[in-house]
């Protein structure tokens, strides 16, 4: 019987040790490694959906109510000084700038509302103070003037004597852009404001 060499078995296992370590050390492959990419992008893409998404809410919901607090303050505002006034000066419902100017006779003061569709601004100048911006992003703003007597429905007549006018009919549409677009944050108002102080 042969005896074994120790030198040659000792070569032998030192070489299935090796190969082992050169399969532990082996690195991805072609297929491997364009799975794993292709999972890391879809990982990703879904992160980033969520992140703009998220992102899209925040901002629709912060626009929402910075409409709603603006078009408060602007119809409070306008309510307080169209009630005192007297008498409707001149007015421009028509074309790409529209004005509204009423007086107060018993103070002496006068109120004139600008609306300038180039920058979408509602302006408020009253005597002696400086000019106000009460609106912005202000997409259109409209009114309609009516006399005093009412028809049998209760609606009145309206009218485009000035000398008249005892309601004005108003509303405007603001809006605000999400990610660069407008997307469903539009506030609309509408009020009919009476001058109380119409003779």
């Amino acid at each position: 019987m042969k005896a074994r060499n120790p030198q040659s078995s000792c070569r032998g296992t030192a070489r299935r040790g090796a190969d082992l370590r050169a399969v532990g050390r082996r690195g991805f492959t072609l297929t491997e490694t364009m799975v794993a990419l292709g999972v890391g992008m879809i990982v990703l893409v879904f992160v980033m959906f969520l992140f703009v998404s998220g992102l899209s809410n925040f901002q629709g919901l912060g626009n929402y109510a910075e409409l709603s607090n603006q078009s408060r303050l602007t119809l409070d505002k306008m309510s307080q000084d169209i009630r005192e006034c007297t008498q409707i000066v001149s007015c421009q419902n028509s074309g790409p700038v529209e004005t509204l100017s009423l007086t107060n006779a018993f103070d002496n003061t006068q109120v004139t509302y600008t609306w300038n569709s180039t920058n979408d601004v509602l302006t408020c100048d009253k005597t002696g103070q400086a000019t106000q911006t009460y609106l912005t992003g202000c997409d259109s703003w409209t009114f309609s003037l009516y006399q005093r007597t009412p028809q049998n429905n209760w609606t009145f007549y309206t009218t485009t004597n000035l000398a008249q006018c005892k309601l004005i009919n108003m509303s405007w549409k603001c809006s605000r852009t999400i990610l660069g677009k407008k997307i469903n944050t539009e506030n609309m108002v509408t009020a009919q404001l009476v001058l109380r102080n119409k003779s």
